[in-house]
């Protein structure tokens, strides 16, 4: 690893990380063991080949992890592979509770990196799952036929934006919550306007 390749944007993460130092210290010597630049994106390390993302560095409460990008196009031989929430559709994890298990695996994670930068190149695309595959929450529906002019407003907002609403509506538990979450959000839609615009 040459001194070349690193950011120091991703030396001050590390620098300033409460958990995990060691830890992204390995991972980082290992993923720039390839031909890979290193930036911060998502507030996280990520590592890019010809500017397109492979593998992001993050770390949580109870472990750390690799983040493929195109995780779910990899073979996974090795069935390591976590997809974090039911929602998440491209992007798989390698999990690690101690610098140890980062140790043991490197030779894998090296193979899982080589095999995510080959996907890259092949230009391999991860098919997503539709919008309109996605179920109206019926509180929502309800509120379509009361506000003819919300359900307009919604389909011309942009698919991302669109999903973004019915991942958070339908995410709730209790109807009255949906309702509440719905309410909280109709003038933004109307605005034509993503959850977090």
């Amino acid at each position: 690893m040459t001194d070349t390749k690193r950011n120091r944007k991703v030396d001050g993460f590390i620098k300033k990380a409460k958990q995990w130092k060691e830890e992204y210290e390995k991972l980082r010597e290992i993923i720039l063991s390839f031909e890979l630049t290193e930036d911060i994106k998502w507030m996280h390390p990520c590592y890019m080949h010809e500017g397109k993302n492979i593998v992001l560095m993050h770390g949580f409460k109870e472990y750390c992890a690799l983040l493929f990008q195109k995780g779910v196009l990899l073979k996974d031989t090795h069935k390591i592979l976590i997809q974090q929430t039911e929602n998440v559709q491209a992007a798989r994890q390698i999990r690690f509770a101690n610098l140890q298990e980062i140790i043991e695996l490197e030779p894998i994670i090296k193979d899982y990196i080589r095999e995510a930068i080959e996907v890259e190149k092949a230009g391999l695309k991860v098919e997503l799952k539709d919008t309109k595959e996605y179920e109206i929450p019926e509180e929502l529906g309800a509120k379509f036929e009361e506000l003819p002019a919300l359900k307009t407003a919604f389909e011309e907002l942009t698919p991302g934006r669109q999903r973004a609403y019915l991942l958070y509506f339908s995410g709730a538990k209790q109807s009255k919550t949906r309702v509440s979450r719905i309410e909280k959000y109709t003038p933004q839609i109307l605005d034509g306007k993503g959850m977090n615009d």
